[in-house]
């Protein structure tokens, strides 16, 4: 289970499951899942359209994974982009598919696209995965100030000069490279899992930001661990494992929230500025 290629399966899975747990918890805090489900799972026919031309994979992916966040962005509502995440999804899906009607010998390509291949990936897929994953994290880190200001009190992010279309638009960015990052090696419907799942169970356990982000962290680490191994000594597909053990530490997590009702919940702390406690005050549910 630790040798030969398992050794590269393991690697890559734990940077992804990082990059999903801190990308996933401004996802969930936003309430931008659909985006997160729609830009992944629409991206991939990017990818098909880059093998019908000849060109890289991971080229046309992240091309359409970063034309459909601006286009989410970019004709969403004020606060509201559901409307926009559908026609996005359902523009991508639509070209995915007249791709495919071109040539059916990529199929096995657009299988993994979907599904994933964590235990098939390659030494040479480490660092460039690797890379992208660090710069996620960088632009989290560079933007997490303002954009936890402008996901907990917009208004008042607005007042401190924070432009909540302009966070939102940065986010997406953000969200389509971790999307170019991490669809190649475990698919669509795997990341979309892991994004949402893990975040989602660690704020039912904490509402202070950065706890709950290390527990997202930690979660996503644990669900594609266990997932990995689980596949490895059964042969199931690990999306399978990486969807219910998601869906069962959201419900254990909602269990929790349920049993311990007296958890603090507040919008700020005394003598501090709204900038400020916005970083460190409990979320609101």
């Amino acid at each position: 289970m630790f040798s030969g290629f398992m050794v590269n399966a393991w690697t890559v899975a734990s940077i992804v499951a990082v990059v999903a747990g801190i990308v996933g918890f401004f996802t969930v805090l936003r309430g931008s899942a659909f985006a997160a489900h729609a830009i992944p799972n629409g991206s991939f026919a990017g990818a098909a359209g880059a093998s019908l031309i000849g060109v890289s994979t991971l080229l046309g992916l992240g091309v359409f994974a970063l034309a459909g966040a601006l286009t989410i962005g970019l004709l969403g509502r004020r606060g509201r982009h559901d409307v926009a995440t559908a026609l996005a999804l359902v523009m991508m899906l639509g070209l995915g598919a007249l791709f495919l009607s071109f040539s059916e010998e990529y199929a096995p390509a657009v299988y993994s696209l979907l599904f994933g291949e964590v235990l098939g990936i390659a030494s040479n897929e480490i660092v460039p995965t690797a890379i992208l994953g660090l710069l996620c994290i960088a632009a989290i880190a560079v933007l997490y100030r303002p954009l936890m200001l402008s996901s907990v009190l917009p208004e008042v992010g607005e007042a401190h000069g924070i432009s909540r279309f302009r966070m939102e638009m940065l986010f997406l960015v953000v969200l389509a490279l971790a999307t170019a990052m991490t669809v190649p090696v475990v698919g669509t419907l795997l990341i979309f899992s892991l994004m949402i799942g893990a975040p989602a169970a660690a704020r039912s356990f904490t509402d202070r930001p950065l706890p709950a982000m290390a527990l997202s962290v930690a979660f996503a680490l644990a669900i594609m661990w266990i997932a990995i191994a689980a596949s490895y000594e059964t042969n199931y597909p690990v999306g399978f494992f990486v969807g219910m053990i998601s869906a069962a530490a959201y419900g254990l997590g909602r269990g929790w929230a349920a049993w311990d009702p007296g958890r603090r919940r507040g919008t700020g702390t005394s003598g501090t500025t709204p900038a400020a406690s916005a970083t460190t005050t409990p979320l609101p549910s």
